[in-house]
């Protein structure tokens, strides 16, 4: 489990194909404080496991799954990335709960900048807009953010978006995103278990069943002396 608050951002410095699959180095400083073979690292939003490691650096996979619903199958070298390593048990929550399982990847429709802060707008997949609501929680590229803004449930084009303090600007690759970039998105992990629950809702889970039959009238039993 992650946070959604941003450690560091780091550098991708070797990509490597290994069949359907990629191995990632990224260079690092924070995150690797304490890191053991094994230990879980948000890329961009991407749940990785540390295969490698060294003092400046770590390794991890990448299989075809997440290669096709996030933005790391475009990563070469020097592309930078936010890293945060796994909450540990006791932190403070200063994000949301954040799963580093992307639903995809959505696109930069708009950028409007203001005094010292930014709005973004993002395209949503279909089957993602109904899990993005106004002041809820959305993840783009890893960060924690709320939304500030959502499309009506009758637009063909669904977007939502989101409003980056200076802090955010400067602390993640959020600050350099421009129109028709791609982000990976994850939505709430709440708002997912809400709809699928509501899916099922919906349907007749149980089969109908007969009526049972009326029950066999037994004969009664003839009084002695009546015959």
């Amino acid at each position: 489990m992650f946070t959604g608050l941003i450690e560091e951002v780091g550098h991708i410095t070797a990509v490597e194909s290994v069949g359907d699959s990629l191995r990632l180095t990224v260079s690092a400083r924070t995150v690797l404080d304490g890191v053991r073979h094994g230990d879980s690292i948000a890329v961009s939003g991407v749940c990785l496991t540390v295969v490698d490691h060294n003092d400046t650096q770590f390794t991890a996979d990448v299989m075809a799954q997440t290669l096709t619903m996030s933005t790391l199958r475009e990563v070469a070298p020097g592309r930078p990335v936010n890293l945060e390593r796994a909450a540990a048990l006791g932190d403070r929550l200063g994000g949301h709960i954040v799963q580093g399982h992307v639903d995809g990847t959505a696109t930069v429709l708009t950028v409007t900048p203001a005094d010292a802060w930014r709005v973004l707008r993002f395209s949503l997949p279909r089957e993602q807009a109904p899990l993005v609501v106004d002041k809820g929680s959305l993840t783009v590229d890893g960060v924690s953010l709320t939304v500030s803004r959502v499309s009506p449930a009758s637009e063909p084009e669904q977007w939502c978006e989101v409003s980056l303090i200076p802090e955010t600007l400067t602390a993640t690759t959020l600050g350099t995103r421009t129109v028709g970039d791609s982000v990976n998105i994850e939505t709430d992990i709440l708002a997912r278990h809400i709809l699928r629950a509501a899916a099922f809702a919906t349907l007749t889970t149980s089969p109908a069943t007969e009526p049972e039959p009326e029950p066999t009238a037994l004969p009664l039993p003839t009084p002695e002396g009546s015959r």
